[in-house]
């Protein structure tokens, strides 16, 4: 069986990658193990914000009398109908994806492929007792939750996020291992369920390379609600009784009922064969160039196998410019302007520099920023909390970075973003007009701050 293009993993860069192939006029075949959608749809993304959403929901009944609404009979949740609406939108959308990339005709094969090798200038692929001989390979195989050596974890049944998402009883309290941005979504929703929540990070902040000041405040916000953290510590065992840390050179007992292990991801390099084409390594993924092609002239690397920007929608932006390498279009990858966000409640969201990068590098830069509470519509809408946005420009007074905190962050940054993009100067984005009232309109006011 011979195929222009085969696609080894069926995560947002798998499936994207398919799509635009089969629509491009190129033989397709995907392969995909477990379940077409990867870990996003099945195990991260989506899921996390289905239950997210319903914490945000119980959040606004909690504050509902503020807002000049009672609730008569109390506020409560169904933790079971929680969950089934959450495996309800997970089945509705990978289905809908699955029959997406089949209805642009590219073959979807539901088994695990490993790379064989090369004859005759075609790569050759296994899976499910076949061979498949392909052009060109784009390999998204994704990556996996890590797991620390800590001492006693191998003897406690901890969680990682995968089994934190099948969970069907509330723990009393829960410790949760790392303060970056899955470790805060998890910490939002089981705060908001009424969980005692313990986060532990080894840094002096969380949220990683974020911007320092919001994620600051969104951390200050979560430790009013009660959610309390451990910062600069590092942990040393694990037992049944929590979670023991070290802590300027004390050692301290984190109580807790469960512990949840969030201490990032690492690139899928296993299994695959890529050892078979001699494919470079760099850094903790595949090596590979702004077109995403790798050391080998007819594969290429997207999604989180590259280690180097681990979202979805990073996979899907890469895996767009590997095929339109692949058909002749000019296009390349561009970093600067990839947004990170937390969906948290508040939300936090950011793009392109942050101050901490600019000093480490010793480049100029100028902040503008001012509350969330200039928009009126922020104003009327958010009764328990303010928020921030942040512009860092530099000495031309272009937009190199953007941070918010505040809802709706997620949807509005990719506004910041496209100035990020387009190397937009304060001047040239004080001329867009943007409706009244929106949230948005706290970019107008920030520019003239």
């Amino acid at each position: 069986m011979k195929y222009d293009i085969a696609i080894i993993g069926g995560g947002p860069a798998g499936y994207t990658a398919a799509e635009r192939a089969a629509a491009g006029g190129l033989k397709t075949v995907i392969f995909e193990k477990k379940a077409i959608g990867g870990v996003c749809l099945n195990e991260g993304c989506i899921p996390t914000k289905t239950l997210l959403y319903s914490a945000k929901l119980l959040d606004h009944a909690k504050s509902a009398a503020k807002y000049g609404i009672s609730v008569p009979d109390g506020i409560s949740f169904n933790l079971e109908k929680i969950i089934d609406r959450k495996d309800k939108v997970v089945k509705k959308l990978t289905g809908g994806v699955k029959m997406t990339v089949q209805s642009y005709g590219a073959e979807l094969i539901e088994k695990e492929a490993v790379i064989a090798g090369e004859s005759d200038g075609l790569i050759q692929i296994l899976a499910g007792g076949g061979i498949y001989e392909v052009t060109y390979l784009l390999v998204c195989t994704g990556s996996d939750t890590v797991v620390p050596p800590i001492k006693g974890l191998s003897e406690v049944d901890y969680w990682t996020s995968k089994e934190a998402l099948e969970m069907t009883v509330l723990p009393k309290s829960l410790a949760i291992i790392g303060g970056g941005v899955i470790g805060m979504e998890f910490a939002s929703f089981f705060n908001s369920m009424g969980v005692k929540v313990s986060v532990i990070e080894m840094m002096p902040e969380i949220l990683g390379a974020m911007d320092k000041e919001t994620s600051a405040m969104l951390r200050t916000e979560y430790q009013k609600r009660g959610v309390d953290f451990q910062l600069n510590s590092k942990v040393t065992e694990v037992s049944p009784s929590g979670v023991t840390i070290e802590k300027a050179g004390k050692s301290v007992l984190i109580e807790a009922e469960k512990i949840l292990v969030s201490a990032g991801r690492k690139a899928n390099l296993s299994q695959v064969g890529l050892d078979k084409l001699n494919v470079e390594l760099a850094r903790n993924g595949v090596k590979v160039d702004e077109h995403m092609l790798t050391s080998h002239p007819h594969v290429y690397a997207c999604g989180d196998i590259t280690g180097h920007s681990m979202l979805a929608h990073t996979a899907i932006r890469e895996s767009e410019v590997a095929l339109n390498h692949i058909l002749g279009v000019e296009d390349r990858m561009n970093y600067n302007c990839v947004p990170g966000v937390v969906y948290t409640n508040p939300e936090l969201a950011g793009v392109g520099k942050t101050e901490e990068e600019l000093k480490a590098a010793g480049i100029s830069y100028h902040i503008q920023k001012l509350p969330m509470a200039y928009s009126g519509r922020f104003v009327a809408e958010n009764e328990t909390g303010n928020g921030l946005c942040k512009l860092i420009l530099d000495d031309e007074d272009r937009i190199i970075g953007c941070h918010l905190l505040g809802n709706p962050a997620s949807e509005i940054i990719i506004v910041a973003g496209l100035a990020v993009q387009h190397r937009y100067t304060v001047e040239e984005f004080q001329k867009t007009v943007f409706p009244h009232p929106t949230v948005g309109e706290i970019y107008h006011e920030t520019f003239f701050a």
